[in-house]
């Protein structure tokens, strides 16, 4: 797979990143300098899986038709120790499609890269776990949390659940089949009448997965009500390997109060930092013991929301970075008073050029007229 070149002399933003960059440089390029913390005082330790230490112990989870290789890479520099693929079918993986292989590939910047593989048939799991090795998967990852009907409709995802013995069947298949770690991702159960995460993820140790994360609902909750962190907290003392946490961690104290309180090795976030990856700097301050920086403004957001636009358009093309990029400016926007009008326009837009004048011009009025509260 060709890789795309990225956005090489995009505008820098000193002041949007947790940590100083030279002027001029893109957030991409600077890539390594970002990660130079220098002398630190880690309050948690790094997360081990198989010959990877990850730090900080921030793991960005995999969304479809969101973490592509652009949005991980320049997501990385923010603080996220591991980044994960889009979740790609098994099945698909078959056909090596154009659109299917581009979820999972890399620039190489955001590694180590796990890829996320869902499917219902061991066989086809295990040919898919072989496919994403060979394309530079570092880790790979089984899921079983994901409630999307497009995805339980054929057994995937969280449906999996359903059948205890066909999860340990899959997860058996993969972990034969690769050279590398394996993980897993899953949630409490199909229903709350049915929790199988304990037994589930026992198997998965026992047949040699390396780390388990657990997104604290059932699958038909999907993502209503809150995240039961208490049973995150009893898998990690049912097990020796790795537990990963991950639900309702939208503000980086409480992520950090969750750690404490369950024991867990890692956090996974992923909503949350939609259009904020300054959660993600956040927790690594706390995690190094520091005080995080002040949240940046309005015009601050929309600079980096600008950046982000720009190097999808360079990487994918306009007729492709257009409508994907209306929702990650939704994201940026959301949060702030005023907002909801240009979140209009902007939506209504059909080219690049029109949507950057547009967010161009409310930051140059944000910087001469004074930036709009912050809710």
């Amino acid at each position: 797979m060709g890789k795309s070149r990225l956005l090489v002399e995009a505008r820098a933003f000193p002041s949007i990143l947790y940590r100083p960059r030279a002027p001029g440089r893109s957030v991409l390029r600077s890539f390594p300098a970002v990660l130079d913390c220098g002398v630190m005082t880690r309050v948690v330790p790094a997360l081990r899986i198989g010959p990877h230490e990850i730090w900080p112990p921030i793991i960005l989870a995999p969304m479809s038709g969101v973490t592509n290789r652009t949005l991980r890479a320049l997501y990385k520099p923010f603080g996220f120790g591991l980044t994960v693929t889009e979740f790609v079918s098994s099945n698909a993986l078959q056909f090596g499609a154009k659109r299917t292989m581009e979820m999972i590939d890399q620039h190489g910047l955001e590694k180590p890269v796990s890829t996320q593989l869902w499917g219902n048939d061991p066989a086809l799991m295990a040919h898919a776990a072989r496919v994403v090795r060979e394309c530079g998967a570092d880790i790979v990852d089984i899921n079983f949390g994901c409630p999307a009907p497009k995805v339980t409709k054929t057994d995937g995802g969280s449906a999996c659940l359903r059948d205890v013995d066909k999860c340990e069947a899959i997860m058996r298949a993969v972990v034969d089949a690769v050279d590398c770690p394996v993980t897993m991702k899953m949630r409490l159960g199909w229903t709350e009448d049915d929790l199988v995460y304990l037994e589930v993820a026992k198997r998965a140790q026992a047949v040699g997965v390396q780390a388990v994360t657990l997104h604290a609902r059932t699958a038909k909750q999907f993502y209503k009500g809150a995240a039961d962190w208490k049973h995150i907290a009893a898998l990690k003392r049912a097990l020796d390997i790795p537990v990963i946490g991950n639900g309702d961690l939208g503000d980086p104290h409480t992520a950090m109060e969750r750690m404490r309180e369950s024991g867990v090795d890692a956090v996974m976030l992923g909503r949350a930092t939609l259009g904020n990856p300054w959660l993600v700097s956040a927790l690594r301050s706390l995690m190094e013991g520091e005080e995080p920086a002040a949240h940046p403004g309005a015009a601050d957001r929309l600079r980096y929301a600008v950046h982000h636009y720009e190097t999808m358009v360079a990487e994918w093309g306009e007729a492709r970075a257009v409508p994907q990029m209306r929702k990650h400016l939704g994201y940026y926007l959301k949060g702030f008073h005023g907002a909801s009008e240009l979140r209009e326009r902007v939506m209504r837009t059909l080219t690049a050029a029109e949507t950057l004048r547009v967010v161009n011009a409310t930051i140059e009025r944000l910087e001469t007229q004074g930036e709009l509260a912050v809710a």
